[in-house]
């Protein structure tokens, strides 16, 4: 394996980090944007509001989009073993 492999592997399970984590944190984001816009807008300055909203919502969002990360884990696995299988 050579250092050009070796970058490609690396950029490939860099990607895919992003890839795994994307979906979790544009829900997090968007509830407590959401949050936040309602609490500037009714005037409610309880720090403590975000959580429980953004906790569910990041579960129910790993839920939903546990398919398709154990796919593109799976996806990614088969691609090492195949670069390892053609060695």
């Amino acid at each position: 394996m050579n250092g050009a492999e070796v970058l490609d592997v690396g950029r490939d399970a860099i990607w895919l980090t992003i890839q795994l984590c994307a979906p979790a944190l544009i829900v997090g984001l968007v509830v407590g944007v959401g949050i936040g816009l309602l609490q500037a807008l009714t005037q409610i300055q309880e720090q403590t509001l975000i959580f429980a909203p953004k906790i569910v919502a990041v579960f129910v969002s790993l839920l939903i989009f546990l398919p398709l990360m154990g796919a593109l884990m799976s996806g990614f696995m088969r691609n090492i073993a195949a670069r390892i299988a053609g060695m």
